[in-house]
């Protein structure tokens, strides 16, 4: 008993064990995904090589002194944006996206390396002394570091990995401290924007909300008058901005807004996916029964729509675990990155809550119908080398973290 203490307190089985539990669901829906479908055959065998790869990867990072990733922040950061260049001149395009390099058999995501040389650089700058995040300059410095990656990945272009960024940075300005003010300034052009795309009397809603907002924060009348002027420019100029998407994701951002005016098109994955999940019922049609599944009624469901697999032949039972999983997962690291003292580590452990908790949220979003469709997977759960290697990764920094939580 005692020795099963010690290891409590050196190792979160809660965290651990979910993850295993949403690797195992996802290994059990990328076979059945993939069975009658010879265009992704081997999709399975990859992926369980992966989860070795990944799972060393983990132990490595659970070994390793937090100091060791601080120090690196700057290489890091600079070796991804060099990624992230080279993948635009040498890269794999699949799905519409040059988003990959090939290694051989398999194929490597710089944006998902990405995420966690930025969160990591992001984490070092916000945690320095001497950084003040009251100062404009410093907000300005830590946007910078989290949008250049941004701006390469929007050149793929790859929309998806790019709103984890945008989260991510928002999470850790969020939990650095920034002022309401500071993070309304930051966050209303873009929900502006996103209402525009509504129609203008959406975004004339949305400009109204706007300005109650800086009634009620009382700043003076000039920046005031500034704050509403750009968030009425970027409602102005959200159809300039809309230009920058390839064609598949406008058609996927217009399907959103109404998925039956393409239903055979745009809209086609998003009502499938919705068939799918709904026919699964309370226990499910069964493992390797899905029609949908089967029949190969949404394509490449191994990646983005992977949920619909669980949902159709594991019903509302096998839905409920997986959420449930993804519920402990991110509460424990929540609750971790309240309890430690060093500002670095809290840092760290806000990023990679964020980076789950938008793929979690947004992913299953688009497999029920309730978000657009801009291809993230589901971690731990979907097909992908690099996002469970990166998934794992950054697990194995919050196994670390926690194994050492006490000491600072």
């Amino acid at each position: 008993m005692k020795i099963g203490n010690k290891l409590a307190v050196k190792f979160d089985f809660y965290i651990f064990g979910c993850v295993l539990v949403l690797i195992g669901f996802g290994l059990a829906a990328i076979y059945s995904s993939t069975l009658t479908n010879s265009f992704a055959a081997g999709n399975f065998q990859k992926q369980l090589i992966s989860f070795f790869v990944a799972l060393s990867a983990l132990y490595v990072f659970y070994l390793i002194p937090y100091s060791f990733y601080k120090s690196l922040s700057i290489p890091i950061y600079v070796f991804s944006i060099a990624l992230l260049i080279l993948v635009l001149l040498i890269g794999k395009t699949i799905g519409g996206a040059k988003s990959w390099i090939a290694l051989g058999p398999f194929s490597f995501q710089p944006a998902e390396f990405a995420k966690l040389a930025t969160l990591i650089s992001l984490a070092a700058f916000l945690a320095r002394e001497s950084t003040n995040i009251e100062s404009v300059k410093d907000v300005v410095i830590a946007l910078l570091i989290g949008l250049v990656p941004v701006a390469l990945i929007l050149k793929e272009p790859d929309l998806g990995s790019s709103f984890i960024f945008m989260g991510m940075i928002l999470t850790l300005l969020f939990w650095k401290g920034i002022t309401p003010f500071g993070l309304f300034l930051v966050l209303s052009p873009a929900i502006v924007m996103v209402s525009a795309l509504f129609g203008w009397y959406a975004a004339a809603a949305t400009l109204l909300l706007v300005v109650v907002l800086l009634f009620l924060f009382k700043k003076k009348l000039v920046i005031s008058a500034i704050v509403f002027t750009i968030n009425l420019a970027s409602a102005f100029f959200v159809n300039y901005l809309f230009k920058f998407l390839s064609p598949h994701q406008k058609k996927r951002v217009e399907s959103f807004i109404d998925p039956n005016s393409d239903p055979l098109g745009s809209g086609y994955n998003a009502l499938q996916a919705q068939i799918a999940i709904g026919s699964g019922g309370f226990t499910g049609k069964g493992f390797l029964q899905g029609n949908q599944t089967q029949l190969q009624f949404i394509p490449e469901q191994w990646t983005d729509f992977i949920f619909c697999t669980v949902g159709e032949e594991f019903g509302f039972i096998g839905s409920f675990i997986v959420v449930l999983c993804y519920t402990v997962l991110l509460y424990r690291i929540l609750k971790l990155a309240y309890e430690v003292k060093n500002e670095f580590l809290s840092l760290m452990l806000a990023g990679i809550f964020s980076i789950y908790f938008f793929h979690f949220t947004v992913n299953i979003g688009m497999a029920i119908g309730v978000m657009p469709v801009i291809g993230i997977p589901l971690p731990f759960v979907s097909y992908g080398g690099s996002s469970l290697l990166m998934n794992m990764t950054m697990l194995g920094i919050v196994l670390n973290i926690y194994k050492t939580k006490n000491a600072y």
